[in-house]
């Protein structure tokens, strides 16, 4: 899944400062961008992990189009980070399911060309199509 990050420019006496909008209270800083960017899929990470803990949803990330029009975020600078959700979601367990072979066929070919898998691919669906 991929974050959208709002980072803040630093300078010579602040640091880069780092916001995930769609995790409200998840920030971050560093001294350099390349150091916030870093310490930004750590905070990500650890914000996830928490959640989880919780037994909190994982919010569906919106696009970064979205949040520019914030003028909260007006002179920020954007970027993804991408972020693999599957270990919050606790232990994988192994199921029979029953699908069409030609939707099957279809499925793997996707999941093969975004360089997901057959299950990685299933488990996203899932949760795009419950969020809705």
């Amino acid at each position: 899944m991929k974050f959208p990050i709002a980072i803040e420019p630093g300078s010579d006496t602040t640091a880069w400062g780092v916001v995930v909008p769609d995790l409200p209270g998840c920030f971050s800083a560093g001294d350099t961008a390349e150091e916030a960017f870093i310490n930004a899929a750590e905070a990500i990470e650890l914000h996830l992990e928490t959640l989880a803990e919780d037994n909190g949803a994982i919010p569906t990330p919106r696009s970064i189009g979205h949040w520019q029009s914030d003028p909260e975020f007006a002179g920020w600078v954007w970027a993804l980070v991408e972020v693999d959700i599957n270990r919050f979601d606790g232990r994988a367990e192994k199921i029979n399911i029953t699908v069409p072979r030609r939707l099957l066929a279809r499925i793997d070919e996707y999941a093969r060309t975004h360089g997901a898998t057959r299950s990685g691919f299933l488990a996203d669906a899932a949760r795009a199509a419950m969020e809705r």
